[in-house]
């Protein structure tokens, strides 16, 4: 069965591990979505990620962040905003912020898949992908 939206299944596959307090959870890969975990990574909502190869199926495996116990999550939401029957786009000075700067919009754009505060730096808007708080 193919899968309309990969990227809105990673971002379900993330929320509901993090909600099941679970250490990791296993993503099939994509150059997308490994753009999508290195920013994760970067801004410090999980851990790490790593490649993890089942023959001819490629698996990203992102391990969790939580505080000091798992009732305290690091990420507190985690939503898609463009998807396929509804794409949506901003452009450098319409860039949105998730809760007054303090979350992250992922935007893809000619540059590559990158922070809504690195397109703002330089000057790019792109598709909005998610916002993750």
């Amino acid at each position: 069965m193919t899968m309309s939206d990969p990227i809105a299944d990673m971002l379900t596959r993330i929320r509901n591990a993090n909600t099941a307090k679970h250490d990791t959870v296993d993503v099939p890969s994509s150059k997308m979505k490994l753009a999508i975990a290195s920013i994760l990574l970067d801004e410090g909502y999980i851990k790490k990620y790593d490649m993890i190869e089942d023959g001819e199926f490629k698996t990203i495996r992102i391990a969790l962040k939580y505080g000091e116990d798992k009732n305290d999550k690091i990420i507190t939401g985690l939503k898609r905003i463009s998807k396929p029957g509804l794409r949506v786009y901003a452009n450098r000075e319409e860039l949105p912020k998730v809760l007054g700067g303090l979350g992250v919009a992922i935007i893809s754009t000619n540059q590559g898949v990158i922070t809504d505060k690195e397109a703002r730096k330089l000057n790019v808007g792109g598709e909005v992908l998610a916002f993750v708080w």
